[in-house]
């Protein structure tokens, strides 16, 4: 299973990806399949064994058809499907214990090619350039083989890879640099890498709060690091952190630190408000505050993964993590609690097609 929670991150392109993703392209060609309109779930599947799936449900949440991945293609994605990331017209399906990535249509599902090479631990994927980057941690129990891999968009082949500090997770592209968020595999970190696309390069890194777990960009191009700390089991817990970064010096302007043993997650973004969630709770800032908030959005939420988009708040619950899990739908305006629906088995990551 998903053993940092995380969902993602921008990718670049013609497709904006909102917080756990969603394409945002004006001009881009109209799309046509029978997915081009919707939401897709990427459902991790049983951990070592069996596979992970993709759910596709319709806007307000009435339909849902679970496995479309085989179901298009006849076939398993593999074991765990970490995540999703997409270019204009494909989506990338990553499965970490299968060492995978499912090429497909993003509308059709149809498949295109499977990249088997080059990989080792793959989390997660974004595009800028005509090339596509993949976080791998490597053995996560060592600290010195962590990388990107490059994968060219034509062959659909690994061609290079970029050596990073350990445990590389989420992926965000911005103005041609890539951001890498360093949660720390099987142990902690506290670093962002900055990856300059036309280098292929790690340009600089810098130090956050412990734990750096997702990230998003405000309208004034300011990066936003939300670190969920150290857990307890560590013997050597800290609190969450919240860092604003400039895009254009890479320096951290301000950070906000949570109280002790508070650990937020799923940083998302709706164009005005910075959205988190903590404790089964969901809280949000304007970037302009300098307090957290102390207000609750909503509360008492099981929440697994979750993501903010077109004034609703989205949010996963992976029930017993045996049995299937739900996708639910709210009101960010109201509060009120608009739909759920039954997924696939531990539903990681929301994405809007």
């Amino acid at each position: 299973m998903k053993l940092k929670n995380a969902l993602l991150t921008i990718i670049s392109g013609a497709v904006v990806l909102y917080s756990c993703s969603s394409d945002d392209n004006i001009n881009a060609p109209e799309a046509t399949g029978a997915y081009q309109s919707g939401i897709l779930i990427s459902n991790e599947g049983p951990f070592n064994n069996g596979t992970g799936t993709v759910s596709f449900v319709n806007q307000d949440l009435t339909e849902v058809e679970n496995g479309i991945y085989s179901r298009v293609n006849e076939e398993n994605i593999g074991n765990v499907v970490q995540s999703i990331g997409f270019t204009e017209e494909e989506a990338f399906i990553i499965a970490n214990v299968s060492n995978t990535i499912q090429v497909v249509s993003r509308y059709t599902f149809e498949k295109i090619a499977s990249i088997t090479e080059g990989l080792n631990n793959p989390r997660y994927f974004v595009a800028v350039n005509g090339k596509g980057y993949v976080s791998n941690w490597g053995d996560p129990n060592d600290l010195t083989d962590d990388y990107i891999a490059v994968i060219n968009l034509t062959s659909n082949l690994v061609e290079g890879t970029i050596a990073v500090d350990f445990g590389p997770e989420e992926l965000l592209v911005y103005n041609d640099a890539i951001y890498v968020a360093h949660q720390g595999g099987f142990g902690q970190n506290n670093k962002i890498s900055v990856i300059t696309t036309n280098s292929a390069q790690v340009a600089t890194t810098i130090t956050v709060g412990d734990v750096p777990n997702s990230m998003q960009v405000d309208s004034d191009g300011n990066l936003w690091v939300l670190s969920g700390g150290k857990p307890a089991f560590t013997e050597d817990e800290t609190s969450g952190s919240l860092s604003k970064i400039s895009t254009t010096s890479n320096q951290v302007l301000s950070t906000l630190v949570f109280d002790s043993a508070e650990h937020p997650n799923h940083l998302s973004y709706d164009n005005t408000k910075l959205y988190y969630t903590l404790s089964g709770s969901v809280y949000s800032m304007l970037p302009s505050d300098n307090e957290l908030p102390t207000i609750k959005d909503f509360e008492d939420l099981e929440i697994y993964s979750m993501t903010v988009f077109d004034g609703k708040l989205f949010v996963t619950d992976a029930k017993d993590f045996a049995s299937n899990g739900e996708l639910s739908m709210y009101s960010l305006a109201s509060g009120e609690a608009l739909n759920t629906i039954e997924v696939g088995l531990i539903p990681g990551g929301i994405y809007f097609n």
